[in-house]
C-alpha cells in the first residue's frame, strides 16, 4: 500500500459519501494485493494494472453501497469477490454471502476473506439457481453476471419477501428491461458515477415475482 494509493482511495470513497478508516484502507488495498498475487498463478481478472483495479474493482463496487437494504446481503456470481468483499469491508454490521460457481474463484474469495479478517462474510461454492439458503436475503446484488431476465430467473428465489435484486450494468440496458418476464417489477434504474471511472454505469433495481404464498406482482414496465 502506497501513500498515493491510499490518498486516491480516500478521495474516491469520499466522493461516494464513504469515510474510510485507516483499517478500511488497509483491508481494501490488501484485497488488491491478494488479487495481484493470485493472478500470477491463475487468471482471476483480465485487469492487471493496479491503478485500474483500484477504480474498476474497488471504487466501482463501493458505488452501490447506498442502494443496499437490510442486514443480509447476497452477491451472486461474485467472481474474485466483487462487489461483495469491498462492501463487506465498509459495512461490517451487515452479513454478506458471496456465491460463486467456479471452484478456484470461490476458494480464492474464502481465503481472502479469512486473510482480511472479515467475519461477516460467508462464501458459498454453488450455482445461484441451485442454492437454497436457510434464510433468504434482503438484497441480492450481481455485477455483470447475466441478462436481467436470467438474473431474475436464477436468483429471484434468493430474495426475502420485500427484498430486491440489484443488477450492476454498464450502459442503460433498455433492451433487457423490455424483455423482463411478467411478474418482475422494475423499481428504479439509477445512473452511477464512480469517481475515476470514465465509463457508463447503471444499477437496475428489481423486485422479483412473489412466491406462491404471495400475490404475483405485475410488471409495470421501465421507468
Amino acid at each position: 500500500m502506497t501513500a498515493q494509493e491510499q490518498a486516491t482511495l480516500l478521495r474516491h470513497a469520499a466522493a461516494l459519501g464513504i469515510a474510510l478508516t485507516p483499517h478500511d484502507c488497509e483491508r481494501l488495498l490488501g484485497l488488491l494485493d491478494a488479487l495481484e498475487e493470485a493472478n500470477a498463478s491463475f487468471n482471476l481478472t483480465a485487469i492487471r494494472n493496479r491503478d485500474e483495479m483500484l477504480v474498476k474493482h474497488l471504487v466501482d463496487s463501493l458505488s452501490v453501497r447506498p442502494y443496499l437494504a437490510g442486514s443480509r446481503i447476497a452477491d451472486v456470481g461474485t467472481g474474485a469477490g466483487f462487489p461483495g468483499l469491498p462492501l463487506a469491508i465498509v459495512e461490517p454490521q451487515r452479513h454478506f454471502t458471496l456465491i460463486e460457481g467456479t471452484g478456484k474463484k470461490a476458494r480464492f474469495v474464502a481465503r481472502t476473506a479469512e486473510r482480511l479478517g472479515l467475519g461477516n462474510v460467508e462464501v458459498v461454492h454453488a450455482r445461484a439457481e441451485q442454492y437454497r439458503p436457510e434464510a433468504r436475503f434482503d438484497t441480492v446484488v450481481a455485477r455483470a453476471v447475466a441478462s436481467l431476465a436470467d438474473l431474475a430467473r436464477v436468483a429471484g428465489h434468493l430474495c426475502a419477501p420485500g427484498g430486491r435484486l440489484l443488477a450492476m450494468k454498464g450502459r442503460r440496458p433498455d433492451e433487457e428491461l423490455a424483455a423482463l418476464p411478467r411478474g418482475v417489477e422494475v423499481r428504479a434504474v439509477h445512473r452511477l458515477e464512480p469517481p475515476g471511472l470514465d465509463a457508463e454505469r447503471h444499477l437496475v433495481e428489481l423486485s422479483p415475482p412473489r412466491t406462491a404464498t404471495g400475490t404475483p406482482q405485475r410488471h409495470r414496465g421501465t421507468p
